[in-house]
């Protein structure tokens, strides 16, 4: 007889990855060693029963804000910074491809010889029958983080929660690797997080999970095998929810 599956907590997450995420100790570019350990977490957590949804972002290759501040069009930079992370996506399909876990990227802007162009049904059926689903080009249009696509695309699939993976273990009040001091929390509300002008995602993004009931779950990808306890409801991390 085969195991039962635990009980989640979570049926259906998104988790937003930083291009930085896929940098590892590198300054620049994909360590595909990183890529495999990420792919790992998430075969097990989808093994489970966890249905996954994943935003990446770009900036281990090109951040459109950075190119912006040395002068060049804001616009023309985020478009480029959304080209960056088609690569980090194409990149983890394959590190999921690898382990057996069937994965699709979808990108807001339609190139077909590379990828499958996101449509929101077809992203629900892909999600509904178990493929990790990896969306690509930010929300499509530039002045948007892929903190506020990542939100955007939590509500449109119906997930429970949106996971911001990060190098610490929540949300603090300040750096914790520069200020000792620093506070964690365990939980947040919504407005806490934007008056307190606490750096987990942009105003956006907060303000758009707010508006949608969206609970966020900010938690360490340093710590393998962290997604599953996530998704069983047992991982140190910090949750932002509410409005008190």
């Amino acid at each position: 007889m085969t195991a039962p599956r635990p009980e989640l907590k979570y049926k259906r997450l998104l988790l937003k990855l930083s291009g930085e995420a896929l940098m590892g100790k590198q300054s620049y570019g994909i360590d595909m060693s990183v890529a495999d350990r990420l792919a790992n977490d998430i075969a097990e957590t989808a093994a489970a029963g966890a249905e996954i949804a994943i935003v990446v972002g770009g900036g281990n290759i090109f951040r459109g804000l950075t190119g912006a501040a040395k002068g060049m069009d804001r616009a023309t930079a985020d478009y480029m910074g959304m080209l960056a992370t088609v690569m980090n996506a194409l990149a983890f399909q394959n590190a999921l491809d690898h382990r057996g876990v069937p994965a699709r990227v979808l990108s807001a802007i339609p190139m077909q010889t590379i990828c499958e162009s996101y449509v929101r049904p077809k992203a629900l059926s892909y999600i509904g029958k178990g493929h990790v689903v990896i969306f690509a080009a930010g929300t499509g249009n530039p002045f948007f983080t892929t903190d506020t696509a990542a939100v955007l695309r939590g509500i449109e699939m119906n997930c429970d929660a949106v996971v911001k993976a990060t190098q610490v273990d929540g949300v603090y009040s300040a750096d914790p690797k520069k200020d000792s001091k620093a506070k964690r929390f365990d939980r947040l509300s919504y407005s806490q997080v934007l008056a307190n002008d606490l750096k987990v995602m942009d105003g956006a993004a907060i303000a758009l999970a707010r508006d949608n009931g969206l609970p966020l779950i900010v938690v360490s990808i340093e710590e393998p095998g962290n997604l599953l306890k996530v998704v069983l409801g047992q991982a140190r991390q910090t949750i932002i929810e509410g409005t008190g």
